[in-house]
């Protein structure tokens, strides 16, 4: 389960993100589930559901757009309590406490616990659609998708702070750099990920400092 202080980390690191794209952005009314609703059907895309054609499940791709999706829910948070970062954290984790295992949804009681990853990332869209986020059924599919916690938060805070490094570094203005040394940064940060403790102090810092030390000065 998400820790208390891994939660407040990717909230803030969230709210830091969307503030560099619009220091407004809590007022904006961006759709952040709708994004999220996309993802999710990319998700089903990459899982496979076509019965009329061979399809292989590219579990990788699935877990980033988790990753992405997750972006997005935790702004839709955020919002809802009004960028209250420590409430926002205080409902999450109240939430996967709640050893919550189903959902009703339109006029139906769905049970996630015991569905199929496909038909959870299903009802994960459908409930996107209708403006809902269910934080224990997204955390149920991370564990269909063979991710853990600890993965769910290692890739989503490398995202993050990937994100916030190309901004930093000309992503905006067309001069960032995105192959270093004839490698794209995606392939750096997975080294920088894998050489840094995910439970030491300041973590978000050492992946940007990490990912800094290899760019191309």
């Amino acid at each position: 389960m998400l820790s208390s202080a891994q939660l407040s980390t990717m909230l803030n690191l969230q709210d830091e993100m969307n503030k560099k794209v619009n220091p407004a952005w809590l007022t904006a009314n961006y759709g952040y589930l709708r994004a999220a609703m996309i993802e999710s059907v990319e998700g089903m895309d990459h899982h496979g559901w076509k019965w009329w054609k061979h399809q292989e499940k590219d579990l990788a791709q699935l877990q980033m757009e988790l990753v992405d999706i997750w972006h997005f829910a935790l702004s839709a948070i955020i919002i809802e309590f009004n960028g209250d970062i420590d409430k926002s954290a205080q409902v999450i984790a109240g939430k996967l406490e709640s050893g919550a295992t189903k959902v009703h949804f339109d006029g139906a009681e769905y049970d996630y616990s015991s569905a199929e990853l496909l038909d959870n990332l299903q009802l994960m869209t459908g409930l996107c659609a209708a403006n809902r986020f269910d934080v224990p059924l997204f955390m149920v599919i991370v564990v269909q998708a063979e991710m853990d916690s600890e993965e769910l938060f290692k890739q989503y805070v490398g995202k993050n702070i990937l994100n916030f490094f190309r901004q930093d570094h000309g992503y905006k203005d067309g001069s960032y750099i995105k192959v270093w040394h004839g490698r794209e940064d995606n392939e750096h940060l997975v080294d920088v990920l894998a050489s840094t403790d995910v439970n030491a102090s300041g973590y978000s810092q050492l992946i940007y400092t990490g990912l800094k030390s290899r760019y191309p000065k």
